[in-house]
């Protein structure tokens, strides 16, 4: 920014910016928790654990089914105010390994 004689008095930075349009971390994490893992997803709570700081989701825990956690990722990312989402779940149900073909015949 400069004044009406051009002189530099401050600078305006891309957080000074984006403020306002930021959600708190808790408002992030009761919409996780309440819409896109209960509402959504009808997961119990308490399987998966989230904790949001500075916009960054950290989801650990466990789902049934593997191919839940690709989901749950993209469901948490697309809420606003989320500016990335770390994961470490697990699961119990390997959906997504390949299955054999009972119709082939070893030869």
């Amino acid at each position: 920014m400069v004044d009406e004689t051009g002189t530099l008095v401050g600078i305006v930075s891309r957080t000074d910016l984006l403020r306002p349009m930021l959600r708190r971390d808790d408002a992030i994490r009761d919409e996780i928790v309440d819409d896109v893992l209960g509402r959504t997803l009808r997961m119990t709570p308490g399987g998966v654990s989230v904790t949001v700081r500075d916009g960054v989701v950290s989801l650990s825990g466990r789902v049934e089914d593997r191919s839940t956690i690709v989901v749950v990722e993209r469901l948490c990312q697309s809420v606003d105010g989320v500016v990335s989402v770390d994961q470490s779940l697990g699961y119990a149900v390997d959906d997504l390994a390949p299955v054999a073909d009972p119709n082939r015949a070893a030869r």
